[in-house]
């Protein structure tokens, strides 16, 4: 019976998904790829000078 219960509460801890931390993700990924482009646009532009 201990076992079903806690092989159950697995389960529901799998499939719940936080809003919140999928949208801090989602956030950070695109702050990275931001900062990427912009370190990226820097260097072009001051190699054309």
């Amino acid at each position: 019976m201990k076992k079903e219960k806690k092989e159950q509460e697995k389960v529901k801890k799998v499939k719940k998904y936080d809003k919140g931390r999928i949208f801090v993700k989602v956030m950070a990924g695109f702050l990275a790829i931001l900062m990427i482009l912009a370190t990226a646009s820097t260097l072009i532009y001051s190699l054309m000078i």
